[in-house]
């Protein structure tokens, strides 16, 4: 993990027990008989964020539609603290303002970027709960928090992004399943991953939108770097995770093709590795 994440040890369950209480009928003893939570439990899941949150960043009312993407903190936060490398080496950044493309109802990235660094943020979704809920999780932060809605399936920062807006970065976690068929295919090698019989279910959540759309994430972000064309003035870094590292070439290529400068910034949390790619535009 990032040097500055707070996430590095195993999870304190009785510190985060007292900062959060309901987490406490969650807690379980694993096979090594250590404390853990079950999570295959979506309950469980959304337990533990809710204790993490309100431990670590000062969280207090947080809280997701049943079904909706419950994400993982520490993988959220490490993604946060890169992108403050990727903006340090640029003196000029006094007061920074980023932008979420598909904040999601968990509105997660918007709140630890503004809780860890005090930036200035806009989420922006095309779900209209969603919106609904990231404006209940950001109400608490309506000083640097604004969610805003897309209505086209279309665009991605054509009607979000306004005229005379300024943005020192966008992040993005894109819908990485090409299908539902792909996405439920994922989630069982995960519950096998857990070791649970649990009934099949995304336990994790997520909505259609928030785990696929055709062609995948290297379709989605192909799309998104095209239309970042149109806004290169408006935006620093321009970021987006890809989660299938076969799937860089394709998005490096799409880069070359728009005479982007781009970089591929490498993540580790435990055994699991991820990347982002961060391109902008030099006059």
């Amino acid at each position: 993990m990032h040097p500055k994440n707070l996430h590095h040890a195993p999870y304190d369950f009785q510190t985060l027990k007292n900062s959060f209480e309901p987490l406490a009928e969650f807690i379980i003893l694993n096979k090594f008989n250590v404390e853990s939570i079950d999570f295959s439990n979506p309950d469980a899941v959304l337990a533990l964020n809710k204790a993490l949150l309100k431990h670590h960043y000062r969280v207090h009312s947080w809280s997701l539609p049943k079904g909706y993407l419950c994400p993982p903190i520490p993988g959220r936060a490490d993604y946060i603290h890169h992108i403050a490398d990727l903006l340090s080496s640029d003196p000029t950044i006094k007061k920074v303002k980023g932008l979420d493309i598909g904040t999601g109802a968990n509105c997660i990235y918007p709140i630890l970027a503004t809780q860890i660094y005090g930036w200035h943020m806009i989420g922006s979704d095309i779900d209209l709960t969603a919106i609904s809920a990231a404006q209940q999780n950001a109400a608490e932060f309506k000083d640097h928090i604004q969610i805003r809605a897309q209505e086209s399936n279309a665009d991605i920062f054509n009607g979000i992004i306004k005229e005379g807006d300024y943005f020192d970065f966008t992040i993005c976690n894109p819908p990485f399943h090409a299908s539902e068929k792909e996405a439920y295919a994922g989630t069982r090698i995960k519950l096998k991953n857990l070791h649970t019989h649990a009934d099949f279910k995304l336990n994790f959540g997520g909505q259609a939108n928030e785990l696929w759309c055709n062609g995948g994430e290297a379709l989605f972000i192909k799309r998104m770097i095209k239309q970042s064309l149109l806004f290169k003035k408006q935006v620093g870094w321009f970021t987006c995770l890809v989660s299938k590292s076969e799937n860089l070439p394709k998005i490096h290529k799409q880069l070359r093709k728009a005479n982007a400068h781009y970089k591929t910034l490498e993540m580790e949390q435990g055994n699991k590795k991820s990347r982002f790619i961060a391109w902008q535009f030099i006059a």
